[in-house]
């Protein structure tokens, strides 16, 4: 009940806060000074008041979900968002995207790919902003060429959220179907440009230890992996740096399937 006591916890400091503010002056400087001083100071009590009834409210109008979440029931998490989702027509960004996440820890990949169909035709706003995840969902089902396919029509189209991982997967998608020329010219961009220091780690470590091999043009290929190196190597500085950066991104399910990469990636990066 971890939310339960947080929000227990916020309220007693909200009221603690407002009990000082009301009660220090007077204790002070009497009740002349503090007529005063709230003349000035009820500007903050009233934000106080409504940071403590906009907390409540929302706890109180999620306090299933957050429930659900807490305890990591997907089965009974999936079924309410359904009830919202499909039931009440509540295709928002955040209940699609939990919806799918639930589906994706329970390996329902065509129920994730079916969440899809219906919310494209609701709410198609919804699809670049979930991008990733409905990827995910075609790589992880194995449809490797298909993943490839949409994360290029979702870049196409624009308007995607976390454009420069969904690039780095649209990349890892055709590295997986051998289209290693197309893979290699996506990591290429990345390694470069990116101000993700993990995507650009990641993009020069398949440019130097798979794609170079493969590539038409080996020796441009190794150069730029070793940029990418060398620029991990100055905002990391060490291997224990990139592990840790690794694990802030690790909650998120698109960085969970590719945490044997991430891993790989660290001893070639720092390597001597």
């Amino acid at each position: 009940m971890k939310f339960k006591y947080l929000i227990i916890v916020f309220n007693i400091i909200i009221i603690f806060s407002l009990s000082v503010v009301a009660l220090l002056p007077f204790m002070l400087m009497g009740s002349g000074f503090t007529a005063d001083f709230w003349r000035t100071a009820w500007p903050m009590a009233l934000i106080l008041v409504l940071a403590l009834i906009g907390l409540n409210i929302f706890f109180l109008l999620n306090y299933r979900l957050l429930m659900l979440l807490e305890r990591e029931d997907w089965p009974a998490l999936a079924y309410y968002l359904e009830q919202k989702v499909y039931g009440k027509g509540q295709y928002s960004s955040r209940k699609v995207r939990l919806l799918a996440n639930s589906y994706l820890v329970m390996s329902e990949f065509t129920s994730v790919l079916q969440l899809e169909s219906k919310a494209a035709v609701a709410k198609p706003a919804v699809i670049g902003k979930n991008a990733l995840i409905f990827g995910v969902a075609r790589l992880l089902s194995g449809n490797h060429k298909e993943a490839a396919a949409f994360f290029q029509t979702c870049l196409e189209k624009g308007g995607v959220e976390h454009e420069q991982w969904v690039r780095w997967f649209y990349g890892f998608s055709q590295t997986l179907t051998g289209a290693f020329g197309q893979a290699e010219s996506e990591f290429k961009a990345l390694t470069v440009s990116t101000h993700n220091a993990l995507i650009a780690g990641l993009s020069a470590y398949f440019l130097g230890s798979i794609l170079e091999k493969r590539s038409l043009k080996p020796d441009e290929c190794r150069s730029i992996s070793e940029k990418g190196r060398e620029q991990a190597r100055k905002t990391f500085k060490n291997i224990e740096s990139w592990k840790k950066e690794a694990e802030k991104a690790g909650n998120e399910v698109h960085t969970i399937i590719i945490r044997k990469y991430i891993e790989e990636a660290g001893p070639w990066l720092f390597a001597k």
